[in-house]
């Protein structure tokens, strides 16, 4: 399922989410000016690698690569479809709730995803890297505030594409359950190259984080648009 858009209008200038877009862009243009032969050395210094962080000698040795791997990227398509799902579902998350808060979910999110991959598979010499783990919790955090907003999905059926409209709970809801029921797989299927249960951690620390943090009023016509 590829999301196309969703219902909800927003009613600030969602500048964390561009500023976070970009930034990871901006990464991404840096990465492919290094070279070839440097590159699997340079996943290795600044993506999050469980081995490393569980010997890690102190705490920034262990912090800096949790904060540095949510701004790589393994491809063109792991950056686009990242991007694209922070698009359609950061903004009214970072409306609800603030651009500060947005910015604290979005990081705490993407750091607890990532230690969850760690402690389900502290021995893995892979490095880490993408901003899954952090969308996921943007993701998370919308299905608490808007579960009954719908999102316009690209759903194939057998050889062709339909364009439905599915409520966001219902979306979401498959969405983690396809994140979890891989991350089970991985047990007996081996890791492979996504790190399913930084999705799982991602999306469960944004659902609790929706439900602590605090809200902005919502005026009566912009409740009227999003609830009605």
């Amino acid at each position: 399922m590829i999301p196309i858009r969703d219902s909800n209008p927003s009613y600030t200038f969602p500048i964390v989410v561009v500023g976070l877009i970009l930034t990871n862009v901006l990464v991404y243009l840096y990465e492919m000016g290094v070279p070839q032969y440097q590159m699997e050395s340079f996943f290795r210094a600044y993506g999050l690698i469980a081995r490393d962080f569980a010997f890690a000698a102190g705490l920034k040795d262990r912090a800096v690569p949790v904060v540095t791997s949510m701004f790589l990227h393994g491809g063109l398509l792991h950056l686009l479809g990242n991007m694209w799902f922070l698009w359609i579902f950061g903004d009214n998350v970072e409306d609800r709730i603030g651009h500060g808060r947005f910015l604290l979910l979005y990081l705490v999110s993407g750091a607890c995803a990532a230690l969850l991959q760690v402690a389900i598979n502290p021995y893995d010499a892979t490095p880490i890297v993408g901003a899954s783990g952090a969308i996921a919790g943007v993701l998370g955090a919308y299905l608490v505030m808007f579960p009954h907003a719908s999102v316009l999905t690209v759903v194939p059926v057998f050889i062709f594409l339909t364009f439905v409209n599915i409520p966001a709970f219902i979306f979401l809801i498959l969405w983690f359950a396809m994140q979890f029921l891989y991350g089970m797989g991985s047990f007996t299927a081996g890791a492979g190259s996504i790190a399913w249960w930084a999705h799982v951690g991602g999306f469960a620390t944004g659902v609790v984080l929706a439900l602590l943090i605090p809200k902005k009023r919502i005026r009566l016509d912009q409740f009227r648009r999003v609830h009605l």
